[in-house]
């Protein structure tokens, strides 16, 4: 994802690299490593960049239910917050079987909200205009 990125996104990539770092700590906190375990300074961090990229934003990008992808770049960042999501589900399952910590369950959970967020930014950025979902009446 992060070579998707343009370079007027240097930000967000810089962002993102450090995402994959906190996502191997988090695969090997699942594997019992005795030497990774995810903080929560990570979560703080994601929660922090999330909420500085939704101000950065016109007001009205959440009040919109969105059709997935617009640009190029927004449909990857679609299939990632997708496979994140698959993750977080993956987590949830496996906390039955053994332990999981509550701070990675979470940091998945708003991984996913970045990544919507950095959709809608990107596509924003980008001067696409969003296709909203209309409900039909007899769904």
């Amino acid at each position: 994802m992060v070579v998707k990125l343009e370079s007027s996104f240097e930000e967000q990539k810089g962002f993102l690299l450090k995402v994959q770092d906190t996502l191997f700590y988090i695969g090997a906190e699942l594997a019992n490593s005795p030497k990774a375990h995810l903080t929560k300074d990570h979560l703080s961090e994601l929660e922090k960049v999330a909420t500085e990229l939704q101000e950065s934003m016109s007001d009205n990008w959440y009040t919109k239910f969105l059709l997935p992808g617009g640009t190029e770049l927004g449909a990857w960042l679609d299939i990632s917050r997708t496979v994140c999501r698959r993750a977080e589900r993956a987590a949830w399952d496996y906390s039955e079987e053994s332990e999981v910590s509550a701070i990675i369950l979470k940091y998945l959970n708003r991984l996913s909200d970045y990544l919507y967020l950095l959709r809608c930014f990107v596509n924003q950025a980008l001067e696409f205009e969003e296709k909203k979902f209309i409900r039909k009446d007899n769904a």
